[in-house]
């Protein structure tokens, strides 16, 4: 087994005091020398917690052992997995409450009003379907063009059978034909008011025969509903009243109608 020659081929004692070596050393001399193994030194202790361990330090490569100089080793840090994993308890957040909506009551007026609007449009659409009754009743009765016909007794008749009169609303213009009684031959035709407004070629025309002038002869009332236009008996025919004859004919017509 070799032997060492001098203290001198040997690492200073104040350079190896706390510093291991690694498996071979080189001398001055170019003697290689076994060295002992690694081992921790007795004074460190090892730091232990509860959810940590403890950061080992190992050292690497050669030392120089040269006369004079310090040896020098790498270092390496070794983090164990306890430290890089380690999970911290979640704290809870103190969440708050979104704020509850507040209803609005809406103003008394605002349903006063929609209360009219409805209201409007419940009168309009009535209107309209009175409107269309009144019409398809009118197409019932009268028929399109608004006809009317009736028989009377007007003095005219060349026997007992009543005159025939036929009313017609043609397009506006109101029209009388008359048919004496026995004597169709000798038909008249009498020309009444002429209409201007809107849809009043569907006004119905009716007949009634009233004496009003005292005469003791019907003289010929033509209704347009609401309207009334006389027509003077006189001479076995039936004329258009005058203006100055209208005054005293409207007073008999309210008298009879109450």
């Amino acid at each position: 087994m070799p032997t060492l020659d001098t203290a001198d081929d040997i690492t200073p004692r104040s350079v190896l005091r706390h510093r291991p070596v690694s498996a071979t050393t080189a001398s001055s001399t170019g003697r290689r020398l076994t060295a002992a193994p690694v081992m921790q030194r007795a004074s460190r202790s090892r730091t232990t917690t509860q959810n940590t361990e403890e950061v080992d330090t190992v050292w690497e490569g050669e030392i120089d052992t040269r006369p004079g100089t310090r040896g020098s080793a790498r270092r390496t840090t070794v983090t164990p997995k306890a430290l890089t994993n380690t999970s911290y308890p979640k704290t809870k957040t103190k969440t708050t409450a979104a704020p509850k909506k507040t209803r609005h009551q809406a103003h008394p007026l605002l349903y006063l009003g929609v209360g009219m609007l409805v209201m409007l449009f419940l009168w309009t659409g009535l209107s309209a379907a009175s409107g269309w009754f009144n019409t398809i009743l009118d197409d019932i009765h009268y028929g399109r063009p608004r006809t009317f016909q009736t028989d009377a007794m007007v003095g005219h008749e060349s026997g007992s059978t009543p005159s025939h009169f036929i009313a017609i609303n043609l397009n506006r213009h109101i029209e009388i034909i008359e048919l004496p009684g026995g004597d169709a031959a000798h038909a008249r035709i009498y020309i009444g008011p002429q209409l201007f407004g809107e849809g009043d070629e569907l006004i119905p025309v009716t007949l009634k025969f009233v004496d009003l002038n005292g005469d003791k002869k019907p003289d010929m009332l033509v209704d347009l509903r609401g309207s009334r236009v006389v027509f003077i008996n006189e001479k076995g025919t039936f004329r258009m009243a005058q203006p100055a004859e209208r005054r005293q004919l409207e007073q008999t017509l309210q008298r009879s109608d109450g």
